[in-house]
């Protein structure tokens, strides 16, 4: 466990391992509030740091809509001069076993490197868009009840706690949405002048129908110009509506914006309105990536924790090798009110790892395709079809930002 006051000397470590540019002070000392130290591992060669580890104490919603306890790892690092030696291994083992002792039974992680979390049972569970829309020529069909919404600009930090407010609200409506930590609201205000590349500072407006805040906005503009005129950009940083015209309304604003002909969009849910609602989907550039890696810790309680969007009755071999306590054969049963997963030794009708388990979880990966692929095998027919669909998903699951 990390001391108080080796925090310091852990986290320049963590920079270093990141490339070793300074972060602004005030982002520093922000995160340093943040950091559950009791929480958090290090790595020592003698008195030299040489690798570190955190988990945030979360709690995400899964299908369904509970708020299910997740450690949400971050600030995974091994320096350099240490690679090779099981020092990663060594962290995760340790961290998992953690885990387990709290009581949480999901793992979460945002990966700077993709392939090296799979050894560890994690699993892609959700995929983000983003877009770069040239608003000179893309135009919006708007849905009805669009025109009724108000939009007004904000100073973020008047209006923080409505802001906080909506989001807190869309919470339970997408798995992978993570209910806010105390403080994690001032990551909003954060907007050193090095982070903008020429950017203005982060803007904000509010939507409201019937005299309620039902959305917001934070973005960024970046003037530019050429020979034939302006050429800005819009640069999305964060958006969020309660209602689908609301929704639409604040996306029109930002399409409409002056001296702009770009929007810059990241880290979007892959089933936005937006687009549907456009005239031209080439002309936004849309492009696919991962997102949140999720980790079963305890394969029974998660598997319980979500509900199922049709009757499911299937048993589960899974394999888990480096969480051994998850090994064996599982039967799951539940629908769109609730579900059980206990120990059998009926047989089996699916075999998979845990990490197919984690990439269905959150419904945003079909098991039919993962079946495709080679990594469920089929014991009974029809099983693989079955479970599919009860571990799908409306909605899409979606991160909403990082950690």
């Amino acid at each position: 466990m990390l001391h108080e006051d080796e925090w310091d000397v852990w986290y320049d470590n963590l920079i270093r391992a990141f490339g070793g540019v300074p972060e602004p002070p005030e982002e520093r000392e922000l995160y340093r509030e943040l950091t559950p130290v009791e929480r958090s591992i290090g790595a020592w060669d003698g008195d030299v740091c040489v690798g570190t580890a955190g988990a945030f104490g979360f709690r995400m919603t899964v299908p369904g809509g509970a708020r299910v306890p997740a450690a949400g790892v971050t600030m995974v690092s091994v320096a350099a001069t240490h690679r090779r030696r099981g020092l990663l291994t060594s962290m995760m083992r340790r961290q998992l076993d953690d885990v387990r002792a709290w009581g949480e039974p999901l793992a979460v992680l945002t990966a700077s490197e993709p392939a090296i979390y799979g050894r560890f049972g994690y699993a892609c569970a959700t995929y983000q868009l983003s877009a770069e829309i040239d608003t000179g020529r893309v135009r919006l069909v708007l849905p009805p009840g669009a025109e009724d919404v108000t939009l007004r600009y904000a100073a973020v930090a008047d209006v923080l706690d409505a802001c906080e407010a909506v989001y807190a609200r869309l919470v339970p409506r997408r798995a992978g949405m993570l209910e806010r930590l105390p403080g994690w609201e001032r990551l909003a205000l954060l907007d050193p002048e090095s982070g903008r590349d020429g950017a203005s500072p982060r803007q904000c407006v509010i939507a409201e129908r019937d005299g309620e805040i039902t959305g917001y906005a934070l973005f960024r503009v970046k003037p530019e110009w050429e020979v034939s005129g302006h050429n800005g950009e819009v640069q999305l940083k964060e958006l969020a509506a309660l209602d689908p015209a609301t929704d639409a309304a604040l996306w029109r604003f930002l399409f409409d914006i002056d001296l702009t002909t770009r929007l810059s969009a990241r880290s979007r849910p892959v089933d936005e309105a937006w687009r549907y609602q456009v005239s031209d989907i080439r002309r936004c550039r849309p492009r696919l990536r991962d997102g949140l890696y999720v980790r079963l810790v305890d394969v029974g309680a998660a598997l319980e924790a979500r509900t199922y969007q049709t009757a499911v009755d299937v048993v589960l071999e899974v394999e888990d090798a480096f969480c051994p306590w998850n090994e064996g054969r599982w039967r799951l049963t539940g629908d769109a009110k609730g579900a059980s997963c206990v120990r059998t030794a009926d047989r089996a009708d699916l075999a998979l790892s845990v990490r197919e388990l984690a990439a269905v979880y959150l419904g945003g990966v079909s098991l039919g395709s993962l079946a495709a692929a080679g990594r469920v095998r089929e014991l009974r027919d029809g099983a693989v079809a079955e479970a599919a669909v009860a571990f799908g998903t409306a909605v899409a699951p979606w991160l909403p930002h990082g950690f």
